[in-house]
């Protein structure tokens, strides 16, 4: 299936791609979808219902918050973070919506958003079902009634999108087609071109070259101002949990010591992690890179080769971005990238395999080489859980996010260091993490029923 770089990578709020993006994109979309039925004006009332992962933990990813925003018609790319919550609140006060921003209809928070704790839809774990009534008559059969699905990343599929359990793929024709490691590597042998270079022709199938440059630079562009505002942002993390930011504080710390620790950069990448995932836990404006429980990652380790690679230019941007993107794309195809599918390791395990690789890259490794950085990437987060303390994306969610940059530059390292070979392949590495997830218990995957999510509590 054709995957663009802005399919793994879009501006968002928090804390969730799959439980907040996305249900807000999905909630948006049913409100667009009545306009094209001609009916958005006739209706009295809606229903959202929110099944297995999203029920489970809806409240502490801010699901039914989203939910309420997208009926009203606004997107995850254009809100301003901070008024979500002074809008939900007007919204449960007055007991009204403004249903596609149009015109306001009765709407009780509590009653019309159902969360569904332990049912879920039949082809994956975030599943939802929005329905709307031209008929305000007790008992009286909706007019029209969708459901989507968050498969993670913020992506989006509507029931006829999805059939016999899969995924229809976009056959968009691209220029160097691959569907796997081994495929990417033998375009990358045709073609001449690095990993980037072929993801670069790809993306031509979608937009012009600058587009696509402009388009990746304005990512970076919101990566940098979210490690700014994470490293300005005083306070405790909403939830419940009081969990204190730290950003603001270390970044304090490191512009006041001396240079000459050879493990500064550790500091500074683990800084830039935190920053951007606290930013997340709090709402704020993030770019989901591929997910925005691991969204820290890329940042992070695009920080660290703008400030401690020497000759680092925007053309690396790019070229890291690109890459980044074909392994992502790798994951997307071939496992999943949700936490509530496979565990964590889809997530952070994921985003560390693409840093990694596209790591490799801009320092002047081989496309094998990037390769065997995204292959050891994974490898070693095979098997980790999403085990999320109070649902919500902090404990452990954040410092998980700093030691997977680190562990992302450790195995550039390890791979530029080596000839690119390898008994492991990515493909390999890529089939035992779907495997995993598919054996791994679902109190596991983003149900905070198991691990830290318990024992943390019981403690």
């Amino acid at each position: 299936m054709a995957i663009s770089a802005f399919d793994l990578f879009s501006v968002g709020i928090g804390p969730s791609s799959s439980h907040t993006v996305g249900p807000m994109r999905a909630a948006r979309t049913f409100a667009l979808r009545l306009a094209e039925e001609g009916l958005l004006d006739s209706v009295c009332r809606v229903r959202a219902e929110l099944f297995g992962s999203l029920g489970a933990t809806g409240h502490g990813h801010g699901s039914v918050k989203a939910v309420v925003l997208g009926l009203e018609g606004h997107a995850p790319e254009t809100i301003y973070p901070r008024g979500t919550d002074a809008r939900l609140a007007h919204v449960r006060e007055v007991g009204k919506l403004r249903l596609g921003g149009t015109h306001d209809i009765d709407f009780a928070v509590d009653d019309d958003v159902i969360l569904h704790r332990r049912e879920t839809l039949a082809f994956h774990a975030n599943g939802m079902r929005f329905s709307a009534w031209t008929d305000a008559t007790e008992g009286a059969e909706p007019a029209y009634t969708r459901e989507f699905y968050s498969v993670g990343g913020g992506f989006v599929l509507d029931q006829d999108e999805v059939g016999e359990n899969r995924i229809v793929p976009d056959h968009t024709p691209v220029k160097y087609p691959f569907t796997t490691g081994a495929e990417l590597l033998e375009r990358c042998r045709e073609s001449g071109l690095p990993i980037s270079g072929v993801m670069m022709a790809n993306e031509l199938a979608w937009r012009t070259e600058e587009e696509v440059r402009s388009g990746l630079l304005h990512l970076w562009d919101v990566m940098q101002e979210c490690v700014d505002n994470g490293c300005r942002s005083e306070g405790v993390l909403p939830g419940g949990l009081k969990v204190q930011r730290r950003a603001p504080r270390l970044a304090r710390q490191l512009k006041r010591e001396h240079a000459g620790d050879p493990l500064a950069a550790v500091d500074w990448v683990s800084l830039y992690a935190l920053a951007v995932n606290e930013e997340n836990a709090s709402g704020g404006r993030i770019v989901t890179a591929p997910t925005n429980g691991a969204a820290g990652i890329i940042p992070a380790v695009l920080h660290y080769y703008t400030r401690f690679v020497p000759g680092a230019d925007d053309d690396g941007v790019v070229c890291f971005l690109l890459t980044a993107a074909a392994i992502g794309s790798l994951f997307k195809e071939n496992a999943s990238i949700s936490g509530a599918e496979v565990g964590c390791q889809g997530e952070v395990g994921s985003a560390c395999s693409m840093a990694a690789g596209a790591l490799a890259e801009v320092l002047g490794g081989t496309a094998k080489q990037a390769e065997n950085a995204a292959e050891i990437g994974i490898e070693h987060n095979l098997g980790l859980t999403c085990d999320p303390v109070g649902g919500l994306v902090q404990i452990p969610c954040i410092e998980r996010n700093a030691v997977a940059s680190v562990k992302a530059i450790t195995a550039a390292r390890i791979a530029l260091r080596g000839t690119g070979d390898q008994i492991v392949s990515l493909d390999t590495a890529i089939k035992t993490m779907r495997d995993t997830g598919r054996d791994m218990k679902v109190k596991y995957k983003e149900t905070a029923r198991g691990g830290l999510a318990v024992n943390l509590i019981e403690c």
